[in-house]
This record gives C-alpha cells, structure tokens and sequence, in this order.
C-alpha cells in the first residue's frame, strides 16, 4: 500500500467522521473513484486498516473535547452524579450508545456485507443530505446543558441509522438534535461527544474481531501509522472548523456538498 495512499485515506477519514458528510461512505468512494485496490484479497487487513483510521480520529476528538471528557467522566462516577447536570450528562451521552451499540450488535454481518454498494452510498449522500437541510430550517435554540433523554436516544437511534454508509453519523445525529431543538452548536456538541463512546466501543469490538488474523504484514506499517497520523490530525481540524462555521452559518454547504457528490457518483456509477 503506498503512503500516499493512507495519506489521502487518513485524511479522507479524519473530514469525514465529524463533517456531517459520512466517513464510511467516502472510504468507500474515494478508492472506487482513483481504482485503488491496495486490500485485493486482503478482507481482513482492510479491516485492520479501517480500525487504524478511526483510532486516529478518536485521539483527534479526544484531544479536542478533553477537558469535557475529564469533567463528564469524573462527574459522572461520582455518587448522586443524576443529581448534578455534567453528571446527568454525563449517563446521557451513555444512554445515547445504546440504539447503535444494539444494532451493530445484531446485524454486524448484515451491516458489512449489504450496505456497501456505491451506487446506495451515492444516493444516501443525496437523502440524508437534503433531510439535513430541511432539519437545519428549524428554530431550536436549545444548549447542550438543556439536553434531555428523549433527545439522547432521538439522536441514538440516529447514530443506528448511520451504520448504513453514506447517511453519516455526525450528519444525522446533528439532524435528529436539531429536529428536536437544539440549536446548531448545541447539537453538534453532543453529537461529537457522543460519538466518542460508540467509536471506542466499536474499534473494540473490531479490534478483538481482526486479532486472531495474524499481524499487519511487511510493507503496510508505515501506511498505517500515516494514516493514523493524518485522520488524527484532519479529525481536530474537522471538530474545530465544524463548530467555529456552524456558530454564524447554517448547514447549507455541508447539504450542496453532498447532494453533488452523490448526483456526480450517480453519473460515474451509470456511465462505467
């Protein structure tokens, strides 16, 4: 695998995790676009490769947001924490991992076999993007302080529904936050911060998953360390610049964005 290769893939991971654009569904279009087949019969190591990147964009966000981890964290452990609003929170970004964590439970060979086709990616990048949009018209004006636990789980039960390439986590639990509303730094906030627990989890499960398939062969560690590196990196970036534009502008960009590519992919798709 060349390193500029895990470059752009990293950095492709790191935008697109937190850019409400889908991050699965890239990593799949980005090499189906320039005919990269750097994991030919390598199902596993491809896998070994995805888990890599998304470490990378987890240290991203929790070097953004880790002030906010510490003081969640320890209010949260702490006796009588529903009683406090960091400490009730703090179990409500827990209560939020619940609909995915089931979900990808259930149907994690469905989820990795059936939802990968491009021409399926392209055209959740044009629904959810306008579902984005029309949500982002709402007038909620709600802090995160004022989250409550129906919009953890409305915004949970987003998160499932962006095991489906292409919908974006980030995108759809900003939307459900923002159809319940909050206003757009509110939703973000804890559409990040929620996303922290659920990665985590899932780089577990998936790290135990690729474990007993033997190590990452000669030639592929410095792309993946490149790789980590850069989705770290482009995933602070991405957290920073999502919440500084979001402050003064509407999701507007993010829609015509996706709505674009999935239109362009679309064509691609029909014409090869």
């Amino acid at each position: 695998m060349p390193i500029l290769h895990a470059i752009v893939l990293g950095i492709t991971q790191g935008l697109s995790e937190f850019l409400p654009i889908s991050s699965s569904g890239h990593l799949r279009l980005v090499p189906w676009l320039f005919g990269w087949d750097d994991f030919a019969d390598h199902a596993s190591l491809e896998k070994t490769f995805d888990v890599a990147l998304h470490l990378g964009t987890l240290i991203g966000a929790v070097a953004y947001f880790r002030t906010d981890v510490v003081r969640y964290t320890r209010a949260g452990l702490r006796r009588g924490a529903l009683d406090t609003n960091d400490g009730r929170l703090a179990w409500l970004l827990v209560a939020s991992t619940v609909p995915a964590a089931v979900t990808g439970a259930l149907f994690a060979d469905v989820i990795e076999e059936k939802t990968g086709y491009i021409w399926l990616i392209a055209t959740m990048l044009i629904v959810f993007g306008f579902v984005l949009g029309w949500a982002d018209r709402r007038t909620g004006a709600r802090t995160i302080d004022e989250v409550g636990l129906r919009d953890a789980l409305l915004m949970g039960v987003g998160q499932a529904v962006a095991l489906q390439p292409g919908v974006s986590r980030s995108g759809v639990t900003m939307t459900a936050g923002r159809l319940a509303g909050l206003g757009r730094d509110g939703a973000a906030r804890f559409a990040f911060l929620m996303s922290l627990p659920i990665t985590a989890g899932a780089l577990l499960f998936k790290a135990a998953d690729v474990a007993g398939e033997g190590g990452i062969p000669d030639g592929f560690l410095a792309p993946f360390l490149w790789g980590i590196v850069a989705s770290g990196i482009t995933g602070w970036l991405a957290v920073w610049g999502t919440l500084r534009l979001i402050r003064t502008r509407t999701f507007t960009p993010f829609v015509l964005y996706r709505v674009a590519v999935g239109v362009g992919v679309l064509v691609l798709y029909t014409a090869r």
